[in-house]
């Protein structure tokens, strides 16, 4: 009979976490875990695998949260409500990365660019992240349509995608040193620029006034 394990799993992961988002994977040793977990590199192979497995399973965690955060500001609400769901949502992240003052930027992302082309497991998951990001703003741009708040005639794909990338680039040049109200101009941009039916205003550039810790429990951009 296997004997219960004598540490918390969860902060073990996160403290894996952290190391993999502060070095990235290739700079990232299984000594370096062990010393920032403080097990025993046997006990950490034994729980969670090689370094790859216990990168997948960080990783996998992560891009789940990312869905998470983003299905909490963008679903369960009237029709009536979805514009200022989808302002709200650019807004956390515009907000999440003007906080990121280490310029770490989202593990989603640094995992992709470092490994996607070579590693089939994070390949596939970001894109299921990404697919499961697009649907929600998607759907969102459809209830805002149905409610006369975005132009109905309007490809929701296309302007789901178009907000995607808007997102996930706000993250992207946000790492690279654009400062916070740049990063928050563009998000009012983005949303700026949704088509609007006739007669109607521009999307007031409301902010939200959330913030999300990166650091801990997962809160992700």
């Amino acid at each position: 009979m296997p004997r219960p394990r004598a540490f918390d799993e969860r902060q073990v992961l996160e403290r894996a976490r952290e190391q993999f988002w502060a070095t990235g994977y290739a700079g990232t040793r299984m000594d370096d875990i062990a010393q920032a977990t403080g097990l025993g590199k046997g006990s950490l192979y034994g729980a969670f695998g090689d370094k790859g497995k216990l990168f997948h399973r960080v990783f996998g965690d992560w891009c789940t949260a990312v869905v998470e955060v983003a299905e909490g500001r963008l679903t369960d609400g009237p029709d009536a409500e979805a514009l200022d769901r989808l302002s709200g949502y650019v807004h956390l992240m515009a907000d999440n990365t003007a906080s990121d003052t280490e310029r770490r930027g989202c593990l989603l992302a640094k995992g992709a660019a470092e490994l996607a082309q070579h590693d089939p497991m994070v390949a596939r998951r970001s894109a299921e992240t990404m697919t499961a990001l697009l649907a929600l703003l998607r759907t969102e741009i459809s209830a805002a349509q149905r409610h006369g708040d975005i132009d109905s005639a309007a490809d929701p794909e296309r302007l789901a995608a178009l907000l995607l990338t808007v997102v996930r680039g706000i993250e992207a040049v946000g790492k690279a040193g654009l400062d916070a109200e740049t990063l928050r101009n563009i998000a009012d941009t983005a949303l700026g620029v949704l088509p609007r039916p006739d007669g109607q205003k521009r999307l007031a550039t409301g902010r939200s006034t959330v913030r999300e810790n990166q650091r801990g429990a997962i809160t992700v951009t």
